[in-house]
């Protein structure tokens, strides 16, 4: 459960930095009590990845381990990618549902922002992964992708939220953006290496 559990936090907290939902945070934390957009964000990621994490399991389940690992190598690489292009948030996203009060208003924003995000789909790739690497339950699996996501989120989030609250500035997007988009695309070779000549960590 650990190597699930801090793998899927290191990969999310990754791929959150820079990201539209890492914006989107980064914006609320500008009109909102920190606390408050924290609590929404959290609520929300752990509605989005638990979903998240069921599928990517029972898909991990479904599909041979080495296939599993050559599909989230692609994968990874294709968020790498993704991140290098980079991603926008609209500048309304966080007004849309205001006639909440700021809780709910952070987490309906995030939780829309959220879906089919590159996030999302990373932790439905960590699932697949897990859930099929022997020497891990299924159980050890499921916890650990969907604390760990969790948890990577809120770290990098936080982070936003910090700076928005406290700094009052954006973080250095295009830096941040570039450095995570190339630890993807060296995460997805290995991973890729891996299932072919059977690295350590790839079942």
């Amino acid at each position: 459960m650990l190597s699930a559990l801090f793998g899927s936090a290191l990969v999310i907290t990754l791929a959150e930095l820079g990201d539209k939902t890492q914006i989107l945070a980064l914006m609320l934390a500008c009109r909102y009590k920190a606390w408050q957009v924290i609590i929404g964000v959290f609520g929300a990621t752990l509605l989005v990845h638990l979903v998240s994490t069921i599928v990517g399991q029972l898909l991990g389940v479904a599909i041979p381990g080495k296939i599993v690992a050559i599909v989230a190598g692609i994968a990874f690489i294709g968020f790498g990618i993704w991140t290098l292009k980079g991603d926008k948030v609209d500048d309304d996203a966080a007004d849309k549902p205001s006639r909440f009060g700021p809780i709910l208003t952070s987490g309906i924003a995030f939780f829309l922002a959220e879906l089919g995000d590159k996030t999302q789909l990373a932790t439905i790739t960590l699932a697949g992964r897990y859930s099929a690497q022997s020497g891990i339950s299924q159980a050890a699996a499921f916890w650990g992708v969907w604390m760990g996501s969790t948890v990577g989120m809120v770290i990098a989030d936080g982070l936003a939220i910090f700076v928005g609250a406290v700094l009052g500035k954006k973080l250095p997007e295009r830096l941040i953006t570039r450095v995570s988009g190339v630890l993807f695309i060296l995460g997805g070779i290995y991973m890729l290496a891996g299932a072919m000549v059977k690295l350590p960590g790839v079942s």
